[in-house]
């Protein structure tokens, strides 16, 4: 059975027809987030650290609403719009899970994103016991 989360009182407006998430059996599937504004749903033209931040708070909201936590992400993809970028993602990003029980990863370079932003993060979580 599959369930589809969203969040409530407009926080993260899709900007596509899409779920903030989907849960099918054990697993969580987190959609990448971008460097929104939670409220407004415009991307945050910043550095890439505050960029980076933003994208990890964002999925922080989404797994918060979902009842679950960075400690159960068993996969995540990063999209970098420039490889100068990736220690400085990488940095804040591991700043977010328990140091040595980190996730599997996949991070790839690619030429844009959905609203120009410099860094995208989706997330696969483990749901059962």
């Amino acid at each position: 059975m599959l369930e589809h989360i969203n969040l409530p009182d407009g926080k993260l407006p899709p900007v596509a027809p899409y779920s903030h998430a989907v849960r099918a059996g054990d697993f969580l599937f987190v959609t990448g987030q971008l460097a929104e504004d939670p409220d407004t749903g415009n991307v945050i033209k910043a550095s890439i650290e505050a960029q980076t931040e933003q994208v990890m708070a964002n999925l922080q909201l989404v797994l918060d609403y979902a009842g679950s936590s960075f400690d159960k992400v068993v996969m995540s993809r990063i999209f970098v719009t420039d490889f100068r970028y990736y220690e400085t993602v990488n940095q804040i990003y591991a700043s977010h899970f328990t140091p040595g029980r980190y996730p599997g990863r996949t991070t790839v370079g690619v030429t844009a994103l959905a609203g120009f932003g410099d860094v995208e993060i989706d997330l696969i979580v483990y749901c059962g016991d």
